[in-house]
């Protein structure tokens, strides 16, 4: 029972790969191959090559200051952070708060059984995470210090330390999440919040990151003498990877009872954390008169619901609503003296400043695409708007209004924020504004075209329309080189007619590229959105 337990956790946690999500059906087994070795060629290739060059930058330096435990001691926090951050998640949802809960406890399973079968879940997640960066460390260090049998004794025990370490991290953390989102009433800003935390915490450790490396190869034997001093313990579990097995020994056993404590509180409280349905607030009845909304009104808003109850809508197809204003906060800012030495660089092109931060914000409207999948995500429901009283028309007009609300405030507000930083005439601060609108406009009628014309209502998960179908691509990549190619165009030859001619040419062909497709929304799009 627990080996079909836990091949059922792992397959639903690949499922993507057995499974293709547009069609309903699983996947031949060479697609299913394929997509492995692709993943392992990523995740292993690509990342375990990253670690292996922090590795190979660290592990030299720090053996000739004879400080190889803090060698070790850094690259297990990484370790452990990666494994942590990778399988948090997982266990929130897995172990804690899985939808099929009800389904295995109902069913004539132990309890015990089901607890164990997702804590290995968890444990394999985290390994598996944990490995990409311990294997480079373990390489590195065996090739510079030497290789020897007791140095891969101790190095194996460290690393099945450390897996055990972040199996018990993510458990507690998991919980806290888990208890933590029962608390909110809107799930999705829960997830979309932890979501732009972990963001912000990666870029902001990836740019500190070659300071802080710099810092610390300078001062490795000061840093090294300081925490033998006062923290003897990371120096201990630092020196496993050089071969003190006694070290090495206690920490696992330290590391193996503390699972064990675990497991059997999981055990005792499982139950009650999995039957938990949240906090219920009690309401009462109070007679409030309801204003009427007009149709469109309440079509609009049917579609701003549906894209703040969903994180994985939010995230995937509207990180820019935040990112685009955060982004013109930053140059009014920071902003000045770039904008000045980027005039300076092309002199022969006057206010090239005032085109690339349209260029800019044209590129990063990219990242807003709400209205792409908004026709495919009414999947099997799509009868509901057809049965009412109202127009395709109107319907489309709706989804294509909500993109258009969600993108062009924030990006007017980003391009009168960039517009103090640029030296020009207030006739080009105005049509640089303009041509961000009027790209913002041409991009959101687009989307909602492809959106029509790509429809794919038989979809297993909502990620297949959000992330992964062909229009969401399209979408994706053509605003992108659209965008470059206009400030190609600009460098390379239009920048003679001067920037008010090119910035008012742009203007005229997106606005127009735009009626167009909304007057197919118009008419030919809604007759084929009756049809879907």
């Amino acid at each position: 029972m627990l080996k079909l337990l836990l091949k059922k956790q792992l397959t639903e946690l690949f499922r993507n790969y057995f499974l293709d999500a547009k069609k309903g059906t699983m996947r031949p087994k060479w697609q299913v191959v394929l997509f492995f070795v692709f993943y392992i060629a990523i995740v292993f290739g690509v990342l375990g090559g990253m670690f292996f060059i922090l590795a190979t930058n660290l592990c030299g330096p720090m053996i000739s200051l004879e400080v190889g435990w803090m060698y070790f001691l850094l690259m297990s926090l990484i370790a452990l952070i990666l494994g942590i951050f990778g399988s948090v998640f997982n266990t929130y949802a897995g172990l804690y708060l899985a939808k099929d809960n009800d389904l295995l406890l109902s069913l004539p399973i132990p309890v015990n059984v089901i607890i164990t079968s997702r804590l290995l879940n968890v444990y394999i997640m985290g390994s598996m995470y944990s490995l990409i960066a311990m294997i480079p460390t373990l390489a590195v260090y065996w090739i510079t210090a030497g290789f020897t049998p007791l140095r891969v004794i101790s190095g194996i025990l460290l690393t099945f330390t450390i897996t055990l370490i972040v199996m018990l991290l993510s458990c507690i953390l998991g919980w806290a999440v888990a208890k933590i989102s029962q608390r909110f009433h809107n799930k999705s800003y829960a997830g979309v919040l932890s979501a732009l935390a972990f963001f912000v915490a990666y870029y902001y450790f990836y740019f500190k990151a070659s300071s802080m490396l710099d810092d610390l190869l300078l001062n490795a034997a000061v840093y090294g003498k300081e925490i033998k001093g006062s923290a003897y313990i990371l120096y201990l579990f630092g020196s496993i990877g050089e071969g003190n097995l006694l070290a090495a020994l206690i920490f696992l056993a330290v590391s193996l009872v503390l699972s064990a404590l675990v497991w059997n509180v999981i055990s005792r409280t499982f139950f009650a954390i999995a039957a938990d349905t949240g906090a219920v607030e009690k309401k009462t009845y109070k007679e409030r008169s309801v204003k009427r909304k007009s149709v469109f009104s309440a079509l609009l808003a049917k579609e701003f619901r549906r894209f703040t109850s969903d994180a994985n809508y939010m995230l995937n197809c509207g990180l820019g609503v935040l990112l685009i204003p955060a982004t013109g906060i930053l140059i009014l800012i920071k902003g000045g003296e770039f904008m000045g030495a980027l005039d300076t660089v092309f002199v022969h092109a006057p206010y090239t400043s005032a085109v690339m931060i349209s260029v800019m914000l044209c590129m990063m409207t990219s990242m807003c695409n709400m209205a792409v999948p908004s026709v495919s995500l009414e999947g099997k429901n799509i009868w509901i708007p057809r049965s009412l009283p109202v127009t395709a028309k109107q319907v489309l007009r709706a989804k294509a209004c909500m993109q258009l609300i969600l993108t062009g405030i924030p990006v007017a507000f980003a391009a009168i924020l960039c517009m103090f930083a640029v030296n020009a005439p207030v006739y080009i601060k105005a049509l640089s504004i303009l041509t961000s609108l009027a790209f913002t406009f041409f991009a959101t009628m687009f989307g909602l075209y492809l959106g029509v014309r790509m429809a794919n209502l038989s979809w297993v998960s909502e990620l297949s329309v959000i992330k992964q179908s062909a229009s969401i691509m399209i979408i994706l990549f053509g605003t992108w080189i659209a965008a470059a190619a206009m400030g190609a165009a600009w460098l390379l030859l239009t920048y003679q007619i001067g920037a008010a001619a090119w910035l008012s040419i742009l203007n005229l062909l997106l606005g127009a590229g735009g009626l167009y497709f909304l007057h197919w929304l118009d008419t030919k799009g809604a007759k084929h959105f009756a049809e879907l």
